[in-house]
């Protein structure tokens, strides 16, 4: 019988954590740039934020598929309406109150998109 192997720790590097975490990594702690992060630790910070994640998941600036879910349109869509930096909480909720035409287009696309795949999922 052969002994079992001893469980080795999955880790990840600050990329792959700030993605799934849905924050910017340029915007995250030196620490945190600079190490990597275990499955352990993602999990600890996914279930109990420390400060700095839960100011940048709040207040930005947020990455751009943050973005573009935030403003309801695709990642295209925000490069067709020429939004290529990160934007925070602030800038994106004066983008919604000023509603600019390609945010409404981007918005319209989005939405026929999706009833689309609905429609196809339900076949």
């Amino acid at each position: 019988m052969t002994s079992p192997k001893p469980k080795t720790t999955q880790t990840m590097k600050p990329e792959t954590a700030a993605k799934k975490l849905g924050v910017l990594l340029s915007a995250t702690p030196a620490e945190f740039q600079e190490g990597v992060v275990s499955r352990d630790e993602l999990n600890e910070l996914q279930s109990r934020p420390p400060t700095w994640l839960a100011d940048l998941r709040r207040n930005g600036p947020h990455p751009k598929q943050v973005v573009a879910a935030k403003l309801g349109v695709s990642i295209s869509g925000l490069a067709r309406g020429g939004i290529t930096e990160p934007l925070t909480t602030a800038e994106i909720d004066a983008l919604k109150a000023e509603n600019p035409a390609w945010l409404e287009r981007e918005r319209s696309i989005q939405a026929e998109t999706r009833k689309e795949a609905l429609r196809l999922k339900q076949r």
